[in-house]
Protein backbone atom coordinates (compact mmCIF):
# COMPACT_ATOMS: atom_id res chain seq x y z
CA UNK A 1 0.00 0.00 0.00
CA UNK A 2 2.80 2.57 1.29
CA UNK A 3 4.22 1.83 -2.61
CA UNK A 4 0.97 2.56 -4.21
CA UNK A 5 0.52 6.28 -2.73
CA UNK A 6 4.42 7.01 -3.20
CA UNK A 7 3.92 5.96 -6.64
CA UNK A 8 1.06 8.40 -7.07
CA UNK A 9 2.20 11.43 -5.62
CA UNK A 10 5.67 10.89 -7.72
CA UNK A 11 2.88 11.28 -10.50
CA UNK A 12 1.34 14.11 -9.10
CA UNK A 13 4.44 16.16 -8.70
CA UNK A 14 5.86 15.25 -12.05
CA UNK A 15 6.17 19.24 -13.91
CA UNK A 16 6.93 20.09 -10.39
CA UNK A 17 10.75 20.10 -11.37
CA UNK A 18 10.00 21.49 -14.56
CA UNK A 19 8.39 24.71 -13.80
CA UNK A 20 10.66 25.38 -10.40
CA UNK A 21 13.44 25.32 -13.05
CA UNK A 22 11.66 27.44 -15.55
CA UNK A 23 11.46 29.97 -12.53
CA UNK A 24 15.08 29.69 -11.12
CA UNK A 25 17.58 29.28 -13.90
CA UNK A 26 16.57 33.32 -15.35
CA UNK A 27 17.22 34.78 -12.09
CA UNK A 28 20.56 32.87 -11.83
CA UNK A 29 21.92 33.11 -15.00
CA UNK A 30 21.24 36.97 -14.61
CA UNK A 31 22.70 36.69 -11.36
CA UNK A 32 25.64 35.06 -12.54
CA UNK A 33 25.88 37.68 -16.04
CA UNK A 34 25.66 40.58 -13.42
CA UNK A 35 28.85 39.01 -11.53
CA UNK A 36 31.00 39.01 -14.42
CA UNK A 37 29.59 42.15 -16.18
CA UNK A 38 30.81 43.83 -12.60
CA UNK A 39 34.29 42.14 -13.19
CA UNK A 40 34.87 43.08 -16.59
CA UNK A 41 33.82 46.80 -15.50
CA UNK A 42 36.37 46.88 -12.62
CA UNK A 43 39.13 45.26 -15.10
CA UNK A 44 38.52 48.69 -17.65
CA UNK A 45 38.74 50.57 -14.85
CA UNK A 46 41.98 48.92 -13.88
CA UNK A 47 43.31 49.53 -16.95
CA UNK A 48 42.45 52.51 -17.94
CA UNK A 49 44.01 54.09 -14.97
CA UNK A 50 47.38 51.73 -15.61
CA UNK A 51 47.25 53.11 -19.00
CA UNK A 52 47.03 56.65 -17.96
CA UNK A 53 49.60 56.37 -15.20
CA UNK A 54 52.02 54.92 -18.02
CA UNK A 55 51.20 57.65 -20.51
CA UNK A 56 52.26 59.87 -18.26
CA UNK A 57 55.22 58.27 -17.23
CA UNK A 58 56.72 58.64 -20.43
CA UNK A 59 55.06 62.10 -21.35
CA UNK A 60 57.13 63.49 -18.17
CA UNK A 61 60.17 62.84 -20.07
CA UNK A 62 61.38 65.17 -22.65
CA UNK A 63 61.11 64.64 -26.17
CA UNK A 64 57.48 63.36 -26.13
CA UNK A 65 54.65 65.36 -27.29
CA UNK A 66 50.98 65.44 -26.54
CA UNK A 67 50.46 62.67 -29.59
CA UNK A 68 52.57 60.30 -28.49
CA UNK A 69 51.41 59.99 -25.10
CA UNK A 70 47.86 59.82 -26.63
CA UNK A 71 49.05 56.88 -29.19
CA UNK A 72 50.55 55.47 -26.50
CA UNK A 73 47.48 55.09 -24.12
CA UNK A 74 45.85 53.55 -26.92
CA UNK A 75 47.99 51.23 -27.58
CA UNK A 76 47.61 50.21 -24.09
CA UNK A 77 44.03 50.12 -24.20
CA UNK A 78 44.08 48.37 -27.54
CA UNK A 79 44.51 44.68 -25.95
CA UNK A 80 41.18 45.25 -23.73
CA UNK A 81 39.00 47.13 -25.44
CA UNK A 82 38.04 49.26 -27.93
CA UNK A 83 39.67 52.15 -28.66
CA UNK A 84 37.62 53.90 -31.09
CA UNK A 85 35.04 54.32 -28.22
CA UNK A 86 38.09 55.45 -25.98
CA UNK A 87 38.40 59.42 -24.80
CA UNK A 88 42.28 60.11 -24.09
CA UNK A 89 43.40 63.64 -23.44
CA UNK A 90 46.25 65.66 -21.85
CA UNK A 91 45.47 68.74 -19.50
CA UNK A 92 47.59 71.02 -18.10
CA UNK A 93 46.94 70.82 -14.51
CA UNK A 94 49.15 73.98 -13.17
CA UNK A 95 46.09 75.26 -11.30
CA UNK A 96 45.97 72.55 -8.83
CA UNK A 97 50.07 73.40 -8.19
CA UNK A 98 48.75 75.61 -5.38
CA UNK A 99 47.28 72.56 -3.32
CA UNK A 100 43.71 72.72 -4.41
CA UNK A 101 41.96 69.82 -3.78
CA UNK A 102 40.61 67.84 -6.92
CA UNK A 103 37.04 68.07 -8.41
CA UNK A 104 34.76 65.27 -6.93
CA UNK A 105 33.37 64.47 -10.95
CA UNK A 106 35.62 64.20 -14.29
CA UNK A 107 33.80 67.19 -15.70
CA UNK A 108 36.03 70.18 -14.14
CA UNK A 109 38.69 68.04 -15.21
CA UNK A 110 38.21 67.56 -18.64
CA UNK A 111 37.28 71.36 -18.94
CA UNK A 112 41.31 71.91 -17.71
CA UNK A 113 43.17 73.44 -20.75
CA UNK A 114 45.35 71.15 -23.44
CA UNK A 115 48.65 71.63 -23.06
CA UNK A 116 51.45 70.32 -25.69
CA UNK A 117 54.37 68.28 -23.82
CA UNK A 118 57.16 69.97 -26.06
CA UNK A 119 56.38 72.89 -25.08
CA UNK A 120 56.53 72.76 -20.85
CA UNK A 121 58.51 73.91 -18.37
CA UNK A 122 59.94 72.25 -16.49
CA UNK A 123 57.86 70.90 -13.07
CA UNK A 124 54.63 71.82 -14.89
CA UNK A 125 51.85 69.43 -13.90
CA UNK A 126 49.85 68.01 -16.36
CA UNK A 127 46.95 65.46 -16.36
CA UNK A 128 46.38 62.26 -18.61
CA UNK A 129 42.90 61.03 -18.79
CA UNK A 130 41.00 58.64 -20.87
CA UNK A 131 37.36 57.84 -20.28
CA UNK A 132 34.81 55.38 -21.64
CA UNK A 133 31.07 55.01 -21.32
CA UNK A 134 30.14 51.94 -20.07
CA UNK A 135 27.68 50.28 -22.24
CA UNK A 136 30.36 50.98 -25.01
CA UNK A 137 32.48 48.55 -23.61
CA UNK A 138 29.92 45.89 -22.11
CA UNK A 139 29.89 42.33 -22.41
CA UNK A 140 25.93 42.29 -22.28
CA UNK A 141 25.33 46.45 -22.69
CA UNK A 142 22.29 47.08 -19.86
CA UNK A 143 19.52 49.72 -20.51
CA UNK A 144 19.90 51.03 -16.22
CA UNK A 145 23.45 51.56 -16.94
CA UNK A 146 23.00 54.08 -19.54
CA UNK A 147 25.60 57.34 -18.11
CA UNK A 148 27.56 55.39 -16.42
CA UNK A 149 31.17 56.58 -17.49
CA UNK A 150 34.68 54.49 -16.73
CA UNK A 151 37.60 56.52 -16.08
CA UNK A 152 41.10 56.91 -15.17
CA UNK A 153 43.37 59.55 -15.03
CA UNK A 154 47.05 60.32 -13.55
CA UNK A 155 48.87 63.38 -12.92
CA UNK A 156 52.75 63.78 -13.38
CA UNK A 157 55.16 66.39 -13.55
CA UNK A 158 57.32 67.39 -16.84
CA UNK A 159 60.79 66.97 -16.32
Amino acid sequence: MQSYTFHSRQRDRRGTSLVETALVLPIFFVFVLSMVEFGHALMVKNVLRSATRAGARMGSTEGRSTADVEAYVRQLLGGAIDTSEVYVGVKNAGVYDDGSTLPADGTELEALPSIELNDTEPRQLFMVRARVAYNDVALVPMAFMQGVVLDGQSFMRHE
